[in-house]
């Protein structure tokens, strides 16, 4: 049924919450009032009756005419843009651009026939002034200049169209997608690090000519165990997760006595032979020991010039960084919750917070140093990436958001919407719905604050980095809210400034030099895929999802351009689980499926079987009998015969692993985000194994298009060339 009253819904479309939505088998589905009442709740906006709703309403209209200039303006460069100033009826105005790399603009006025209304007693007029469309590209300031004084607001000017960035030059690009932590090497401490990210992008490019290493999400998560598995449940996605940390290679490493250097061989030795014969990534056990040799490193302290960088590197980050060193040392002190913490810590204002940041200096150093770490950690792997001749490098994961006890939430209090899961409605593949435990932004708050947190962040990934993946970049639009109480089923759609955060996005991929892939699968407006596409932002195409009006696959020769073509998504298994069914299996065993196991199974062997016909008959199959490996091959086939500019293989498919890394729907039940690159007899595969790999060198041939496959090193020592 609609909603109860007209005020409740005007109420959700000024917040851009969907009243309504259209399930994955093509129901019409109505939101109701307890959901639209609940999500508006959390953006203190009560509507709890009528009454109520009609004065939130009130307020509503009257709240862009209580201030003088608008909270933030982006605009699209060529493009002009109209602003809007609210003064005293009858004072004057005068606006101008102060540009970020100085100077101004004066702007002109434009005919504005708004009548003026009362606003608390003072009579308030309308005027508009016009953005010129030259303007350049970057953060400037929007200045109001008023008989009463001056103000101030952001104004973003973005490329109208991004593209693909000048290092790709015309070429195609393809590359390897790998989760980091599950490539290990015999020099990293059970965990896939920085440094194994450096050496595969080596390998990756001087082996097997590849451009790019698409990487799980390397935010940052909990100070101390229990870890957080999931790479997408973030704690901070503007840091980076300590875990990943090489020891050794931190420079100080070379200057420690022999004493020190033992106890961190004594550390490590114990790590792995406590963990011999363990099946899974085992974060806890690998932390526990990592940060121990951490601290060892970090107490003999730094040379003035090293003193020097760490200090620039903290000044330059500023209080983002403060807090995030000073959330770490709350969490070992209170615990990884900061809402269940004593009631004066729960705001880093707070004097408390101050006086505990006192009480505990070295402790915040410390955590602020492992930042400064991670950073010339990550940074070098970019470096070996492009030194080795890729032409994108690493590219980053931007994980749809943070945990509502994260270090994020605990900075930015409001901005987070209490009592509100992020999740998404009922799919094929996911029937009873997601709750993935995030806390979403505000879209009325992050106007507010002119996008800094979202900006700031993208920046920070893109720092070093060639490339930035945007999973679910549908965020940017919509994002399924779910109330607390409710289940995934009983969400509704809000919406965001797509314009603003999309251009942000757009900025700084432009400033970095980057290329940008937003993940939009799953339920997607069809003019969302438009619009990214005219921004110059590539999509993301699945093999198993692209099909035609008839349900067959789709021909390869219509599938985009401007996409991240690949065969499979770390949510699927890798491909030979995926032709074998697996996936089906284990959701039947969790209790995800709502139709049969035999159905579902018949289901999944008819699109099976529909592929490799397709397959057949376009030529990219022709061994018969075919065994796994030649469908995986085939299907690699499939994509490079497409138009689409990048393409990218899962690490697991090159290795012929089969092992699903995640069940999205579950937590605990099943070992997601811990399962180790492993080879198709399940054994875990390390990295040095990965280098002489017949599956990973047959498979890179396909994918550089080549008449036969890469010849293998006779040794592990010897160059391809």
């Amino acid at each position: 049924m609609a909603l109860s009253n007209p005020f409740l819904a005007e109420l959700a479309a000024a917040f851009g919450i969907a009243t309504e939505f259209w399930d994955w088998k093509g129901r019409h589905t109505e939101v109701t009032d307890e959901t639209v009442i609940a999500i508006l709740a959390a953006m203190d906006v009560d509507a709890s009756d009528p009454e109520h709703a009609r004065t939130s309403l009130e307020a509503l209209r009257q709240r862009p005419w209580t201030r003088l200039l608008p909270p933030c303006v982006v605009m699209e460069q060529g493009t002009p843009r109209t602003v809007q100033v609210h003064l005293p009826e009858g004072n004057w105005v005068r606006v101008a651009v102060r540009l970020e790399e100085g100077g101004f603009r004066d702007v002109p006025q434009v005919r504005d026939d708004e009548p003026p209304r009362w606003i608390d007693g003072v009579l308030t007029g309308q005027a508009s002034f016009e953005l010129p469309a030259d303007l350049p590209l970057g953060y400037h300031r929007l200045q109001a200049t008023t008989e009463a004084g001056q103000s101030e607001s952001t104004l973003v000017v973005s490329p109208a169209f991004l593209g693909f960035p000048p290092s790709m030059g015309e070429k195609r690009a393809w590359g390897y997608a790998a989760q980091l932590y599950s490539v290990t090497s015999a020099d990293s401490w059970g965990v896939g690090d920085l440094a194994d990210l450096a050496d595969l992008a080596t390998w990756s490019a001087t082996q097997q000519f590849a451009g790019f290493v698409l990487v799980n999400p390397l935010h940052a998560a909990q100070p101390e165990p229990p870890l957080e598995a999931s790479p997408y449940l973030p704690t901070s996605r503007r840091y980076v997760n300590p875990l990943y940390i090489r020891p050794e290679l931190i420079p100080e490493f070379a200057e420690l006595d022999e004493k020190s250097r033992a106890r961190i061989a004594h550390l490590k030795s114990r790590l792995r032979k406590d963990l011999a014969g363990e099946s899974l990534i085992c974060r806890n056990e690998v932390w526990e020991a990592k940060i121990e040799a951490l601290r060892v490193i970090y107490e003999h302290g730094l040379r003035p010039v090293r003193r020097m960088a760490f200090n620039d590197f903290w000044r330059r980050e500023g209080r983002s960084l403060t807090q995030f060193a000073t959330w770490s040392a709350l969490v070992t002190r209170f615990g990884g919750d900061w809402r269940e913490w004593p009631a004066e810590l729960r705001r880093p204002s707070s004097p408390t917070v101050a006086l505990f940041a006192q009480q505990h200096v070295d402790q915040i150093i410390f955590y602020a140093w492992l930042q400064w770490v991670a950073d010339n950690q990550l940074r070098a792997a970019q470096s070996a990436a492009t030194d080795a001749g890729m032409r994108i490098g690493i590219m980053n994961d931007l994980a749809v958001g943070v945990s509502p006890w994260s270090a994020e939430a605990w900075t930015f209090g409001n901005l987070f919407a209490d009592g509100i899961g992020v999740g998404a409605p009922p799919d094929p593949f996911n029937q009873a719905g997601q709750d993935w435990g995030q806390a979403p932004w505000r879209p009325d708050r992050l106007d507010d604050l002119s996008y800094a947190p979202f900006r700031n962040m993208v920046a920070g990934i893109l720092r070093h980095s060639g490339g930035i993946r945007v999973d679910h970049i549908m965020g940017m639009f919509r994002l399924w809210w779910i109330p607390k109480g409710l289940g995934p089923g009983q969400g509704a759609y809000v919406r965001y400034n797509h314009e603003a955060m999309v251009g942000i996005l757009a900025l700084e991929a432009h400033r970095a030099g980057a290329l940008v892939v937003g993940e939009d699968l799953g339920v997607v407006e069809p003019w969302v895929r438009t619009y990214l596409r005219d921004r110059g932002i590539l999509g993301t195409s699945i093999a198993w999802f692209e099909r035609d009006e008839g349900g067959r696959p789709l021909a390869p020769e219509e599938w985009r351009e401007y996409c991240l073509a690949s065969v499979t998504t770390h949510d699927l298994p890798p491909t030979a689980g995926y032709l074998a069914g697996d996936h089906i299996r284990l959701q039947h065993e969790l209790g995800l499926l709502t139709e049969s196991l035999e159905t579902e199974l018949a289901a999944a062997e008819h699109d099976r079987a529909t592929y490799i016909r397709t397959l057949r008959e376009r030529g990219f199959l022709t061994a018969d009998p075919a065994t796994t490996e030649d469908i995986v091959q085939a299907l690699h086939r499939y994509l490079v015969a497409t138009p689409s500019r990048v393409l990218c293989a899962s690490l697991t498919d090159a290795v012929g692993d089969r092992r699903t890394q995640n069940q999205p729907g579950t937590s605990t039940e099943y070992p997601n985000w811990r399962i180790p690159l492993s080879g198709p007899d399940g054994r875990p595969m390390s990295l040095e194994q990965l280098y002489t790999d017949e599956r990973a060198f047959r498979l890179a041939g396909i994918m550089n298009d080549f008449s036969g496959p890469i010849l293998l090193p006779r040794s592990e020592t010897e160059l391809v060339v």
